[in-house]
């Protein structure tokens, strides 16, 4: 990685999960041009270090010294609300904490003290039982971009250079999709899909493949309409704009290498639609990336692995990879 020395921030993620061994094992591969502080419980770092056996000094920091501090140890910038220290135990108790986590992470780089936020999994069940309001991380994180004084309409891309995806519909049941799909919101997706691509990705020309709902994309009305009535209109809107986008497309046919070939990123209609292939494709690989923010956010593209937590066994592959990209999108 090369770039701009200025570094990112990271959250903790949920204490209880693989996010604090994930940020020391990142540290431990770490790139003297790509430093990084986390705000997070230091005790609950040196905790999870001496667990793993990871010779990783934890150093208190604010902001400014994450730099100088990031060749020696990995810095830490501590949290004001409690954390438990149970790995493999989600508590709500834990709930306050990591959202100060994130809403920290977020302001460092509004004040411009970092270039990019890069986010540990967090489980939204244990969020949700502490009155978090929120579907997930990415909408989370519209709400916090508000405080920059422009409109955000976060979209989550999963990214890997085998495939990249963006489920319109996100973390709403299944049943719910047809009903929450319309041609507005295809279009406001693939227009912020492609002005991402271009301003940060460098595509020049963004191939887009839309996916039907149906099977078959709906066989011409047979197998539904949904084709007919919502996402051909839609992409009919998004060409009239200038902008290369195909389909409605059958989902079982358009992730084989060969259609794969054919575009940069494929849109589906709803989350598994569209995270099935690519976490099948690309697991250790994948970054979950939001884009219409005004600033950069990575995150792994899996989750909080209770099951593995404080064993020091987690893969920190897509850790690392949300760090590229993050370096990559604000070089």
């Amino acid at each position: 990685m090369t770039g701009d020395p200025t570094p990112f921030t990271m959250t903790m993620g949920d204490p209880a999960g693989i996010g604090p061994e994930l940020a020391l094992a990142a540290w431990r591969e770490r790139t003297p041009d790509a430093p990084f502080m986390v705000f997070a419980a230091p005790h609950i770092l040196a905790a999870a270090a001496r667990r793993a056996g990871f010779a990783v000094p934890i150093i208190e920091t604010g902001p400014a010294g994450a730099r100088a501090a990031f060749a020696n140890g990995l810095p830490v910038v501590p949290l004001r609300h409690a954390v438990e220290d149970a790995p493999g135990r989600p508590s709500p108790a834990n709930a306050a904490a990591i959202i100060e986590s994130i809403e920290r992470a977020v302001e460092a780089v509004r004040q411009g003290e970092a270039r990019a936020v890069v986010t540990n999994p967090i489980a939204k069940a244990t969020l949700y039982q502490a009155g978090f309001k929120h579907p997930g991380h990415t909408e989370y994180l519209g709400e916090l971009a508000e405080a920059w004084g422009a409109p955000a309409f976060p979209v989550m891309m999963i990214w890997s250079e085998t495939l990249a995806v963006v489920p319109v519909t996100i973390h709403i049941p299944l049943a719910e999709a047809p009903r929450t799909l319309t041609p507005e919101l295809i279009v406001r997706t693939a227009r912020i899909v492609d002005r991402d691509l271009r301003v940060r990705f460098g595509v020049k020309r963004p191939r887009l493949a839309v996916a039907g709902l149906n099977p078959h994309a709906g066989e011409g009305g047979a197998m539904g309409r949904e084709e007919i009535t919502i996402i051909k209109p839609a992409i009919e809107t998004l060409q009239a704009g200038g902008i290369d986008v195909a389909g409605p497309l059958p989902a079982d046919t358009m992730f084989h290498p060969r259609a794969r070939a054919r575009y940069d990123v494929a849109l589906t209609m709803y989350h598994d639609q569209g995270l099935i292939p690519v976490k099948t494709l690309a697991f250790d690989e994948g970054v979950n990336v939001t884009l219409g923010l005004p600033f950069v956010r990575t995150s792994p593209d899996h989750g909080v692995a209770f099951d593995i937590a404080g064993e020091g066994l987690a893969n920190p592959s897509s850790l690392i990879a949300a760090l590229k990209l993050a370096d990559r999108l604000t070089r």
